[in-house]
């Protein structure tokens, strides 16, 4: 994923750079989308805001919200609602609500999972204690399980299918090896797939029931010293999470496409095409060993195998298994909370921040800290409006509820107000898992991505340089290992290729609006286990709670930067090179050539591109003055709100008619996919779907261009009165 978005960045043009920034910041001081008295005040502001963010009181936070495993649904994270609600408040934020939803909540009631033969074993599907990180002894944890599973009872004879992606059912269909009817024991990430597109692709080929395990080879003793001494997880620990199609259809599976407000119609359960129809079980590695150590048949061909000392086999005859899953799925109340702080100037512009708050235990990474990180900076932002610092813009904060059960606060309160965020959202900035080590590791849509960049010079890391200084380094690194030389350029840093899995999906890909999401990561061992706790951040993750602050601070900067901006800094030159570069990387795929012309798209993002770097150039004279006129300001921001939105396609994705985005989508893998509807339909050999796709990006970018070439008429006119009224 670096090496594309470095190959992306080297696309970069000699004009297009001197067009783009000739008039820009860099020449004047100014910031992006400011005047040279805006930038004043804006960074008089911005230099408050960065003095209040303390890593003590992110701990703090941290420790309340990892108390106890709070999983959507649970009395503790209702609970948790309440007490976010009431501290937004003491903190000064305004109509503080509390939104309730109506959704499929899930929980296990009873799970078994017992070899039969060659030997018995029963699986335990339950952690290891350990006497220094008391929270491992709370009783209120879960046996491992995954949300959303089907319930059933199944005894049949277990095949190892390595990662459970189709491939390698393929693989086995070549070993005359059938898993209809039998249990499919499959790896995480090996190579990265989400978990519910595993369970999809065994239900699709027949298979009884899917076993999950997590491998050393992948997140255990392979990679480092394990918990408790390390953040690599032991022996027992279990991988939970979802198993919801939430690829096909995000949000609660009853209330598809609208919101689950209370009173909502719920389809039937049978009608859900987002919930899976096969029993699903997560396993520790000393769980699964039993069953692959006794396994016979083939063996596993060289990339199968793992990090447990045996020999691995695909299996199929002799070790058979009882699994037994008894869900718990009903409808219950989930609750996003929502709070505002309502704009001086331009109340009807949105620049909205959120974090989700169910854990599927403690959540000391996901979501805890980000939780806490998210209370640091409603605590920030809550100081400068109690000392008189209202933003221009109206900024929302949202604790989303249900987001690992499948994105569900999110969606449904996207849905609710979809008609709003389509006209009024400036931006989402999202930030899910704030730390769980020190690579600063963020991603946006390309328009904001130099934004993040210029952001990110200003703001003090903990090492005594600047984080922009910090990040340069670490991507230098992958950088040179990709067989670059020189420098890496700044337009390389953030990545622009977004996938799926957290709370920006509604925005982005259903609604229109553009992105950021935020995180610092490192070594990880112990995603959705107990393990994932308040010991593990402060002794791996983040002592001291630095980067925690940190990300607050660059979350904020990020949040005011685009509440205060005169003119929106969005940056669509940057746009219009990432277009053309997933443009290229479909030409390259089998068969383009022959069955698909390309080069009309191409041509209209030239036209984009050219129309973006002049538009850009009249907002820099226009800028240049002492100040904009708020009317002519909010009339060409409107205009450039409406660039995002711009990329959907009312029909869908062929297949996938939620997903309404033709630059963005997920891959059912959850790995990004970059021209969604033209990428698959090409993949599959479809070329008709794919000229159709290819007209319909072709639409998108003419209209995107002659919206820019409005604009920058409008602008030029206004330019040309203050040049001529100046002059006078």
């Amino acid at each position: 994923m670096k090496v594309q978005r470095i190959l992306c960045a080297i696309s970069f043009t000699v004009s297009l750079l001197v067009a783009a920034f000739a008039f820009g910041p860099a020449a004047t001081g100014r910031m992006s989308g400011y005047t040279q008295e805006g930038t004043v005040a804006e960074r008089e502001v911005e230099g408050i805001f960065l003095r209040i963010p303390a890593p003590e009181e992110a701990r703090k936070q941290h420790r309340y919200f990892t108390a106890e495993p709070h999983p959507a649904g649970s009395q503790r994270n209702n609970d948790l609602a309440q007490y976010i609600a009431g501290l937004w408040k003491e903190q000064g934020w305004e109509s503080v609500t509390i939104h309730r939803y109506d959704v499929l909540v899930t929980y296990p009631r009873r799970i078994e999972v017992e070899m039969v033969s060659p030997v018995p074993y029963r699986a335990t599907l339950r952690e290891d204690p350990y006497d220094v990180d008391p929270d491992t002894k709370n009783p209120a944890t879960r046996q491992g399980y995954l949300g959303l599973s089907a319930s059933g009872e199944v005894t049949a004879p277990v095949v190892y299918a390595h990662s459970g992606n189709p491939e390698d059912y393929e693989i086995l269909r070549k070993r005359g090896i059938d898993v209809r009817g039998k249990i499919v024991l499959v790896r995480y990430s090996n190579p990265y797939s989400y978990r519910g597109f595993k369970a999809l692709t065994a239900e699709r080929l027949g298979a009884a029931a899917i076993l999950i395990y997590s491998d050393p080879a992948e997140d255990g003793y392979v990679r480092g010293k394990v918990f408790p001494d390390g953040p690599w997880g032991p022996e027992s620990h279990i991988q939970r999470g979802s198993i919801t199609y939430d690829f096909i259809v995000p949000g609660d599976p009853l209330t598809p496409g609208w919101a689950s407000v209370p009173g909502a119609r719920h389809i039937p359960m049978e009608e859900a095409i987002s919930l899976p129809k096969i029993m699903a079980v997560p396993l520790s590695w000393r769980d699964a060993k039993p069953l692959l150590e006794n396994m016979d048949g083939p063996e596993a061909p060289a990339d199968w195998k793992g990090g447990l000392d045996i020999s691995y086999r695909l299996g199929g005859n002799a070790v058979r298994a009882h699994v037994k899953v008894d869900m718990d799925t009903h409808l219950g109340p989930n609750y996003v909370v929502e709070a505002r702080i309502q704009g001086s100037q331009f109340p009807d512009e949105w620049v909205l921040v959120g974090n989700h708050r169910d854990a599927w235990e403690f959540g000391g990474v996901d979501p805890s800290s980000g939780t806490a990180s998210m209370m640091e900076l409603t605590r920030a932002l809550g100081e400068l409006k109690r000392q008189g610092i209202r933003p221009k813009r109206t900024l929302i904060a949202c604790s989303w509820d249900g987001e690992e059960i499948g994105l569900t606060g999110s969606t449904e309160w996207g849905e609710q107000y979809a008609d709003d965020l389509r006209k009024k959202l400036v931006a989402y900035i999202n930030v899910d898992s704030s730390v769980s080590g020190p690579e600063f590791q963020p991603n946006a849509v390309a328009c904001l991505a130099s934004l993040l960049v210029e952001v990110s010079r200003l703001i003090p890391h903990p090492s005594g340089k600047s984080l922009y200084e910090v990040w340069r380094e670490q991507e230098q690194q992958t950088y040179r290992k990709a067989g670059r030389k020189g420098s890496i350029p700044d337009s390389a840093l953030v990545d622009t290729r977004i996938g799926s899995g957290s709370d920006h999906t509604v925005f982005l890909n259903h609604l229109g609006r553009p992105t950021v999401g935020l995180t610092f990561e490192g070594p990880y061992g112990v995603y959705h286990s107990i393990y994932d706790d308040f010991y593990w951040m402060n002794h791996f993750g983040d002592p001291g709670y630095r980067l925690h602050a940190l990300l607050t601070q660059v979350w904020g900067l990020l949040a005011l930067r685009l509440a205060n901006a005169e003119i929106l800094p969005y940056d669509f030159a940057f746009y219009a090179d990432n277009i053309r570069e997933f443009v290229r990387e479909v030409q390259k795929k089998k068969n383009v050539g022959r069955n698909l012309d390309l080069k009309p798209v191409l041509q209209r993002i030239s036209e984009f591109q050219r129309a973006a770097v002049q538009l850009r150039q009249e907002e820099n004279i226009a800028l240049a003055h002492s100040a904009v006129d708020e009317a002519v300001a909010a009339r060409i921001n409107g205009s450039l709100m409406a660039v995002e939105g711009n990329w959907l396609n009312p029909d869908g994705i062929p297949g996938r008619s939620w997903f309404k985005h033709v630059l963005y989508a997920a891959r059912y893998t959850y790995a990004h996919l970059e021209l969604p509807g033209l990428t698959e339909a090409v993949e599959k050999g479809d070329w008709r779907v794919a000229r159709d796709q290819a007209r319909i990006l072709e639409d998108a970018l003419a209209k995107n261009t002659a919206l820019l070439r409005a604009t920058r008429d409008d602008l030029k006119k206004i330019n040309e009165h203050n040049s001529s009224s100046s002059g006078k």
